[in-house]
């Protein structure tokens, strides 16, 4: 995945109480502070974040 899609891919995290999504990519403490850094995945992290947060209601939970 990060072969193909690397800089723009996202985490997500299932089966937490809560919405979990990340940028696919380390810390990059090499080019911090040399404005180097892509900002792409994590503007892409966030977006999914928010559409997630906006469908989470859109269908009833499954009975347990």
């Amino acid at each position: 995945f990060k072969t193909v899609s690397f800089g723009t891919g996202v985490n997500v995290t299932l089966g937490l109480p809560f919405i979990r999504t990340s940028p696919d990519h380390g810390t990059a403490f090499d080019i911090s502070g040399f404005d180097k850094a892509d900002p792409t995945s994590m503007t892409k992290a966030l977006t999914l974040a928010h559409r997630l947060a906006n469908n989470r209601f859109d269908t009833p939970p499954a009975d347990v």
